[in-house]
This record gives structure tokens, C-alpha cells and sequence, in this order.
């Protein structure tokens, strides 16, 4: 399949890590942003093809795992209401909030659907005159545009009764906290692809001029982050810091226009809260206050609600590159994707169920779980 196989390449695998371990002469921690970068890591045995003093940690480009306890408790507030129909997307639905989640508010006779577009809640509202009908929507800058694209028809087309609860957070602010923080181990950055292929990557550009550190995007298959890698580390060695683009058959400098022009109509830069690492300012987006009657913070006043952490999750400290899920004593026994404890471990991205997908939780495993693919690189290696 084009764009697939030949990026799962054992033979060009074999020739990038080859010149990973020529070119480095020193230990190197390295952070990819994206969970769906993490995933591939975990899943193809990544980690381990590196030489030895590479160290991948992970990032906050989880959007499930950002998104705060306190926003889950306001989705399960607004949910448990006769007179909505709450929407979201599938990845949602297990999240775990103070006390249960969205499957266990559904079972209770909430009304909660899984939609595959937030565009499906026009369809949903105009059939239920009677009910509000509310989209979550979550993530970064990727699925902004059509969080947006739903706000804005639903204004155009005088659909009055649906409205979204926003909880948008952006990945730049992100990383220059991490920078900033006295506990950073973080060298240099796999910048995430997704994001960029929406919003360019002009903006990580005084990010890397600033803080000094190297920012390569990065696309997601096996050779995309071996490749990202070795760029990585070869402006590492060299005492450069600039962005580059390993992804270049997707995204470029600029990103999409369009998409862009329409997030900026509807939603406005503001603080927000990431989970486990706090208020980071101008981190993230609110709607406009021309598309305020579509709020549904504002609609169901759900601005105060109490909150509660598992005090035996460290997905805080995993989101910050801290730390990794093995070094979680619950992680396996007390955290299972069956009974997450946190948003790490019940998300499709999160590292913690990437890491129990692929046999992490199994001591004996640690080293064994990988792809066919994957062994016969390590034996080229």
C-alpha cells in the first residue's frame, strides 16, 4: 500500500539506525508530542532499535489524556440531563470522571451517542426539536477546524439547539512549559505531524530559536520516526536548533489556510487547563462570544464542579516526559484498560495502553513484544 508498506521498510530501518549510532557520540532524550507517535513506538519496538543512551519519552499528545478531570465532570454533568443528548466520539466514552463515565451515564438512561462527525449533531438536532443537543468537543489544533465547521452551520442555518462544550488546548504552549520546568530532561522534540499538517509549523519555529532545542515534525510510521530520530539527533551533535520537516509528503511550512481562517472566526485564544500539568496560559481555545449561544459551559452553567485525582495515578508526570508507565505501581495491576484509573490508560493514544497493548505490564515481555518486522531490523542492525 503506498504510503505504508515502504515506510515499514526492515532493510532502510536497519540503514537509519545504522546512522543513528555513527553519528551519536553522546545520551539523548528525545520527547515525540503525538500519542499516535507514542503508539508506534510501543508498537513496532522502536524504543528498543535505538542505540543504546537514546531515550524516547512521551509526551502530552494524548487529547483524551489533556483533557482535565474537572471538563469530564462537566461532560458527565451536562449528560445526565433529560433534556440533552449528548455526543461524542467513541474515545470518550470510558474516560473515567470522579464517579463513572459516560457508558455508565448512557446505562442509567442518559441519552449519549457516538458520532463519527460533529457535523452528524446538525442531523441529530433538527430530528429532536425538543432535546439540546451538545457536542464534547476535545483535542488540539487537528480537530479544531471541524469542531469549528459544526458552530459555525449551526449559526448559519439557524439550528438553535446545539451547542458545544469546548475543552481545545494547542501543542506549542505545551512544549515551551515543558522547557521551562526545572525538572526537563528533554533535548530535542519529534514534533507532531497531525497538528502541522493543520496549523503549518511556522509558530514552533521561535520555539526552537528560543529554548535552543531542535524540533523535527515527524510523521508516524516506523521509518517516519526512525528518520525524525536521526534528524534529531544529528542537529543535536551539531549544536543546532532549528525546525525541520520529516513529514514533507503531507504538511508543509504554512499548513491549511482555510482550516485556519475558519478556527480563528470561531474560537479565540485563551488560558487553559491541561490534566496532571495545570493552567498553562494561552494554551488553548474558547468560542467567540458572537457564538456564546452555542457555549455549553455557559448554556448549563457547569463552571464549578469538584473534582477528584486517583491519588495512584501518575499520568501527570507521564504527560511531562517524567516519567513512563512501567514506573506506575498500579500500572497493570490497579490500571487496566478493563479499570483505568486514568485518561493515559483508557485512551486509544494514551502511552499507558500502549504500552499494556503491547506487553509492557509483563515483565518477561519487555524486551519480546515486537512486530516480526521490527526483529528482523534489529538482526540487520
Amino acid at each position: 500500500m503506498k504510503y505504508l508498506d515502504e515506510y515499514r521498510d526492515g532493510d532502510v530501518a536497519a540503514k537509519i539506525v545504522a546512522e543513528i549510532r555513527r553519528v551519536q557520540t553522546r545520551p539523548w532524550v528525545l520527547m515525540e508530542v503525538c500519542g499516535g507517535q507514542t503508539h508506534s513506538i510501543v508498537k513496532h519496538g522502536i524504543d528498543h532499535l535505538l542505540p543504546e543512551g537514546i531515550e524516547l519519552v512521551h509526551g502530552p499528545g494524548c487529547p483524551v489524556c489533556v483533557t482535565p478531570l474537572e471538563m469530564i465532570d462537566k461532560a458527565h454533568a451536562i449528560a445526565q440531563r433529560k433534556d440533552v443528548i449528548f455526543c461524542s466520539f467513541g474515545d470518550m466514552l470510558r474516560v473515567p470522571g470522579s464517579n463513572g463515565d459516560l457508558f455508565t451515564i448512557k446505562s442509567q438512561g442518559g441519552d449519549v451517542r457516538i458520532v463519527y462527525s460533529p457535523l452528524d449533531c446538525l442531523k441529530i438536532a433538527r430530528t429532536n426539536p425538543a432535546k439540546q443537543v451538545v457536542f464534547f468537543a476535545i483535542g488540539f489544533e487537528t480537530t479544531a477546524p471541524a469542531n469549528a465547521m459544526l458552530v459555525w452551520r449551526a449559526r448559519e442555518e439557524g439550528v438553535k439547539n446545539v451547542s458545544i462544550l469546548v475543552s481545545h488546548v494547542l501543542v506549542p504552549p505545551a512544549i515551551a512549559s515543558i522547557l521551562q520546568s526545572p525538572l526537563n530532561r528533554v533535548q530535542g522534540f519529534l514534533g507532531p505531524g497531525h497538528v502541522c499538517a493543520v496549523m503549518g509549523y511556522r509558530e514552533y519555529e521561535p520555539l526552537s530559536a528560543r529554548f535552543k532545542v531542535p524540533i523535527v515534525i515527524t510523521g508516524f510510521e516506523p521509518l517516519d520516526i526512525l528518520q525524525g530520530t536521526l534528524m534529531t539527533i544529528r542537529q543535536l551533535e551539531e549544536g543546532r536548533a532549528v525546525v525541520e520537516n520529516e513529514y514533507s509528503r503531507i504538511l508543509n511550512r504554512d499548513g491549511n489556510i482555510g482550516a485556519q481562517k475558519l478556527v480563528a472566526n470561531v474560537f479565540e485564544i485563551s488560558d487553559r487547563k491541561w490534566r496532571g500539568v495545570g493552567t498553562i496560559p494561552k494554551s488553548g481555545y474558547k468560542l467567540r462570544w458572537e457564538f456564546r449561544d452555542h457555549d455549553a459551559e455557559r448554556l448549563f452553567d457547569v463552571k464549578h464542579i469538584d473534582t477528584k485525582e486517583p491519588e495512584a495515578c501518575i499520568s501527570g508526570q507521564i504527560l511531562r516526559g517524567l516519567k513512563k508507565p512501567h514506573d506506575c505501581p498500579a500500572f497493570g495491576t490497579g490500571c487496566t484498560p478493563q479499570k483505568p484509573l486514568g485518561a493515559t490508560m483508557v485512551s486509544a493514544e494514551g502511552a499507558c495502553a500502549a504500552y499494556y497493548a503491547y506487553g509492557r505490564h509483563l515483565e518477561q515481555h519487555r524486551e519480546a513484544t515486537q512486530y516480526v518486522s521490527v526483529e528482523s531490523v534489529r538482526g540487520a542492525a
